[in-house]
């Protein structure tokens, strides 16, 4: 990723997950306040980088919320399954049964023991700038956000589920009619 922005590695970093339960704010609030915090205490980063994997049901709305360049999908991947069914990520087993993991080889699996490998789906990849340059060079790659297929309803939140518009929503018209 770096090498296609012009970069450093040093200069982008990946929003690996976030994993948050019970939680007063929003969660693109949460993830704002995170990156103003790293951009204080690491200058030289220039960009983040995140994926939404589309398998667990996940679309990037937090990033859309936030504002990040949704800039398309990430290449493919497989995964192995083991003899016991256990699935193992493409970058957890090698051909020879090592990886090198923190510096330090340790065992893998080997990808000639795996039972079936799995073509996983391509995951959405959103990019957020940290400075004024290289803003100008992701814009050039936005794309228009990915969204849910279906009714209206599917593409709105849970809280916002009516169509409401023009036509107030069934609440709105309650209140209208009591004259409140």
């Amino acid at each position: 990723m770096s090498k296609g922005l012009g970069i450093s590695p040093v200069e982008i970093a990946e929003l690996a997950r976030v994993a948050l339960t019970t939680h007063r704010a929003e969660v693109s609030r949460i993830v704002a306040i995170a990156l103003r915090c790293l951009k204080k205490a690491m200058p030289g980063l220039r960009v983040i980088v995140s994926y939404a994997d589309p398998e667990q049901g996940h679309l990037g709305v937090i990033y859309q919320a936030g504002g990040w360049v949704y800039t398309g999908r990430s290449a493919s991947d497989v995964a192995y399954y083991d003899r016991t069914g256990k699935r193992w990520h493409s970058r957890s087993v090698s051909e020879t049964g090592w990886k090198t993991r923190l510096g330090k080889q340790t065992r893998a699996p080997r990808i000639s023991d795996m039972k079936r490998t799995v073509k996983l789906e391509s995951k959405y990849r959103y990019l957020m700038p940290l400075d004024e340059e290289m803003k100008c060079r992701i814009e050039t790659r936005r794309k228009p956000y990915p969204k849910r297929a279906g009714s209206i309803a599917s593409d709105a939140t849970a809280i916002h589920a009516e169509e409401g518009g023009a036509t107030p929503t069934p609440a709105l018209q309650k209140v209208m009619s009591d004259g409140k």
